[in-house]
């Protein structure tokens, strides 16, 4: 199977810890993986690495085939990778409608002329309320962005990563700091576009009934390292997993 994301011995150091060391990662293409390991396992510092907000200490990540470890994010995002963060990144003022099109029109490269026709630009407003249409927005388009529920401000989030049109999608605990009621609504959206296909998707994700449903595959970090990989079923029924959740150890000879 073809792969989208690979890392090679990816390592970072702080002051003397390896938050992430030696990580060996192979994501295939138009797959759903999830991340998923104790707190401290090195998950958001590893998806930190991927996505450049990090530079590693050795190693290397290769997107597409490409060497890109030491690109910048903007670049990464142009060769299409798209992440959420664990804290929403909406512009508040803006219409919802309003938010999802200016992502549509930063893909494009098409700026803003004053005396160009308004309606060269209705594509865009299509393109930006179909996406809506997608995570369950649209009948909020001419809200602000500011008077959504987190939640919905998550969706919201989610339509612009969409616009961007990336190949990779890395989500960040996407349901986190949200209420229990508003979960199933994030999690039918990410449903839908794993259904829609054409994606692969990187899931950071605490919540492991969403991990089971959603995942055709879990990686498992313990300590920085990579610790297991496999199915749902075979990551579940894996003894170190289960060790380094309800021990808080595993014995790394073993």
């Amino acid at each position: 199977m073809e792969s989208i994301l690979e890392t090679r011995d990816l390592t970072v150091v702080f002051g003397g810890h390896a938050a992430v060391n030696g990580v060996d990662l192979t994501v295939p293409r138009n797959h759903f993986q999830s991340i998923i390991g104790p707190n401290g396992a090195g998950k958001t510092t590893l998806f930190n690495l991927i996505s450049g907000q990090l530079r590693p200490s050795k190693g290397s990540i290769l997107f597409k085939g490409t060497d890109i470890t030491r690109l910048s994010p903007p670049l990464r995002t142009r060769m299409g990778m798209g992440r959420s963060f664990q804290i929403t990144n909406v512009f508040p003022n803006l219409t919802v409608l309003e938010n999802v099109r200016l992502a549509v029109q930063s893909r494009s490269g098409v700026r803003y002329n004053f005396f160009s026709a308004l309606s060269r630009f209705d594509w865009m407003r299509e393109e930006a309320f179909s996406l809506l249409e997608t995570v369950m927005l649209d009948k909020k388009s001419d809200s602000p962005a500011k008077s959504l529920a987190h939640g919905e401000q998550r969706k919201l989030e989610i339509a612009m990563l969409l616009a961007l049109k990336s190949d990779l999608l890395l989500f960040d605990e996407p349901t986190a700091g949200i209420s229990v009621e508003e979960v199933p609504a994030i999690l039918d959206v990410i449903r839908r576009i794993k259904a829609e296909g054409g994606r692969t998707i990187l899931l950071i994700e605490h919540k492991m009934e969403m991990v089971l449903d959603l995942s055709d595959s879990v990686t498992v970090l313990f300590n920085g390292k990579f610790l297991a990989n496999g199915s749902p079923k075979e990551i579940m029924d894996n003894e170190l997993v289960q060790s380094a959740y309800l021990g808080g150890h595993y014995d790394d000879a073993s």
